[in-house]
């Protein structure tokens, strides 16, 4: 059986974030567009997360890939615990990076819907204006990376997903149930989502490993990838073990 790693991008990015992991893992990386990004079609946003957890499973059409450690970074482990839920038989291991469990409040949907209306009514305007994606101490080249690809993203396809994270699942409920090995990935200066939520979602993983990079912001796969990726390979080495 051969063992790979379904990397699943954050908002509003695409799998091109991905680049850093691609070739530095023991293990091949197969990194997903997930609906409306980069080269995938788009989807409705209505049953959005289960139908993107589908589509990243085609991904693995060809590759000769049976067991996968599902990776998901941030919008990516919304769509990796759909899929732990859909595809349970390939799943070896996860990985959620500077993500959460929890559905939004009512405040933070109604901050989604008004970002969609706003792509909707002026284009995309993040390339320019991004959420806190990275630290203010991320080099300038890492910076300007996370910008190209944003700038080059449908607006239709990012207010989709927006509409999407809105409308989605609490997993919570799902924690306690996950029984496989699964990593939990923070960041010391992510200020989207708090190094204490990832903490309190390991918490309620049975045996979940936590590390925190320290330094890095949201994107802790593109501002610290050598760390990144050490943690990464530590866990898969005891999964192949």
């Amino acid at each position: 059986m051969t063992l790979g790693l379904l990397a699943l991008h954050a908002f509003p990015l695409d799998s091109d974030m991905w680049d850093g992991q691609v070739g530095a893992l023991s293990v091949p990386v197969v990194p997903v567009d997930l609906p409306g990004f980069g080269q995938a079609a788009m989807y409705e946003p209505d049953g959005w997360m289960d139908e993107a957890a589908d589509h990243a499973d085609a991904a693995l059409g060809g590759t000769g890939i049976d067991r996968v450690v599902v990776c998901g970074l941030s919008m990516g482990g919304y769509v990796a615990l759909a899929y732990v839920r859909r595809h349970r038989d390939k799943v070896a291991g996860l990985i959620l990076a500077n993500t959460r469990a929890d559905a939004d409040d009512d405040a933070a949907k109604e901050r989604r819907r008004g970002l969609a209306e706003r792509l909707r009514s002026e284009g995309n305007f993040l390339a320019d204006s991004p959420p806190p994606l990275l630290s203010d101490n991320a080099p300038s080249e890492v910076r300007e990376r996370v910008s190209e690809i944003i700038r080059r993203q449908d607006p239709e396809a990012i207010a989709r997903a927006s509409l999407a994270m809105a409308a989605r699942a609490d997993s919570t409920g799902d924690l306690a149930g996950i029984d496989v090995p699964t990593l939990v990935i923070t960041s010391s200066a992510d200020t989207l989502i708090s190094p204490d939520l990832s903490k309190q979602m390991a918490d309620a993983v049975p045996g979940a490993r936590l590390e925190t990079i320290e330094g890095a912001g949201h994107l802790s796969n593109m501002e610290a990838p050598e760390q990144f990726n050490e943690i990464v390979e530590s866990f898969l080495k005891g999964i192949e073990s």
